[in-house]
């Protein structure tokens, strides 16, 4: 979470709001969600955020929703 948030941070500097909630019982279920929709659910199957691609993803989702 922690690395995704200061990606993102870097790439929308200013615009976004980024929360996190901890699971103590789990590793964690990182989801993204922008404006209501889900554009990324490790709980879903989506994974870690470890490649371009997904990375990618979840910015073109926040652009789309930001109308860049």
């Amino acid at each position: 979470f922690t690395k995704l948030k200061t990606l993102l941070e870097d790439e929308f500097p200013g615009e976004l709001e980024i929360t996190g909630v901890g699971t103590p019982s789990t590793t964690g279920w990182l989801e993204v969600e922008v404006n209501g929709k889900l554009v990324h659910s490790k709980k879903n199957g989506d994974g870690f955020v470890d490649t371009d691609s997904k990375f990618r993803a979840i910015v073109t989702a926040i652009e789309q929703a930001m109308e860049k």
